[in-house]
């Protein structure tokens, strides 16, 4: 694994904006930054498909360890919930897509930072914009990215019928394109698709509608369970005629208490950082909130002094214990391995770039290839 600095293109803006990607440079700061690409060896993506593949083994059998022994309360997951999570899974409703945070430098085994599994975001430059550069810039080299062909695949089988909508939060926009590309996605499948806001969904107490009154039988939404629990009507979710994607167990992956959870069930595991639901009493550690999002309300605790502590409205819920583990350091750029699951297989990676010691939402994207 190295970083390479390059020449951008000289028309890259319109070569990404002409395939949705407009927010490559929001408030005047960039996102997506091709003066720099990563490159890799074949054997160390390999390395990389089958750590994922295992991660996600590991997430299915911890889902099934927590229903079976009832440990919603360590998670925090509201009892409203609790039903329709144990229906979900129980019902085998198929999940799309999640995204595993990797500390990863080439040497070392890739270590589990967390799971974005409900509600993932850099998908569309991670499939397409990125593809896109690599034909543009490096043509004669490969890139490890199958995840378009992958979420075709996994919309094609995910056993539903009628019109999907899709839905986002209104007013942002990285959100709405991410959307907007999962919906393109559903249609390439030859899927019925519908797009809206999540503001937009209403209910009679037993169906729900959206704006124009048309029954929503199937709602893609790129908003968190956690968040979906605390609206309105959340009290008519169980009983109602709609299937969400992704299915109410992703809920049990998507927090940060997962991270225990796994430690406790696989401790030692290579690929796993030894985390707790209280705070060590020796060693070095990072705070994460249970319920957190954009490495806000996150803290690193080394040799007993903060080393780095972001701010934020997160926490309530509480917080867990990860052992500090230094991100490798590239020309002083910190990177994160974004690997992608489609359908619960391994289908790619996208990187995101920080100088700072935690990764935020003004991290930089950018752009990978193997040999």
């Amino acid at each position: 694994m190295q970083r390479h600095s390059i020449t951008p293109r000289k028309d890259w803006q319109n070569q990404i904006e002409r395939l949705g990607f407009d927010y490559h440079s929001p408030d005047g700061t960039k996102y997506w930054d091709e003066s720099a690409c990563y490159s890799f060896t074949a054997s160390e993506i390999d390395g990389i498909e089958d750590v994922t593949n295992a991660l996600e083994a590991m997430c299915l059998e911890a889902v099934e360890y927590i229903i079976s022994n009832k440990l919603y309360a360590r998670m925090k997951i509201p009892p409203i919930a609790i039903p329709y999570i144990e229906q979900s899974w129980r019902g085998g409703e198929r999940n799309i897509y999640g995204r595993f945070d990797l500390a990863y430098d080439g040497e070392q085994a890739p270590k589990l930072l967390e799971y974005n599994a409900d509600t993932p975001t850099s998908l569309l430059e991670a499939s397409v914009i990125q593809w896109q550069w690599l034909e543009s810039v490096y043509p004669k080299k490969d890139q490890f990215n199958s995840i378009h062909e992958r979420l075709i695949t996994a919309w094609q089988n995910i056993g539903i019928e009628g019109k999907i909508h899709f839905a986002s939060v209104e007013h942002h926009l990285e959100d709405e394109r991410t959307t907007v590309y999962m919906q393109d996605v559903a249609n390439q499948a030859g899927l019925d698709t519908e797009f809206m806001y999540i503001n937009q969904v209403c209910t009679d107490d037993i169906n729900f509608y959206d704006g124009e009154q048309l029954n929503i039988r199937n709602l893609f939404k790129l908003y968190p369970w956690e968040w979906l629990w605390s609206e309105d009507f959340a009290p008519y979710i169980a009983g109602s005629n709609t299937k969400f994607i992704e299915p109410a167990w992703k809920m049990l992956l998507s927090n940060k208490a997962i991270l225990p959870i796994l430690w406790e069930r696989f401790e030692g595991h290579p690929n796993l950082l030894p985390a707790y639901f209280e705070i060590p009493t020796s060693g070095d550690y990072v705070k994460k909130p249970i319920y957190g999002r954009e490495g806000n309300n996150v803290e690193m605790v080394v040799d007993g002094k903060n080393l780095a502590r972001t701010a934020g409205s997160y926490g309530t819920e509480g917080f867990i214990y990860q052992e500090y583990f230094k991100i490798p350091e590239f020309e002083g750029n910190t990177p994160i391995i974004g690997s992608w699951v489609v359908a619960s297989q391994s289908a790619g990676i996208g990187i995101r770039e920080d100088t700072s010691k935690i990764t935020g939402d003004t991290a930089r994207f950018i752009p990978h290839y193997f040999e």
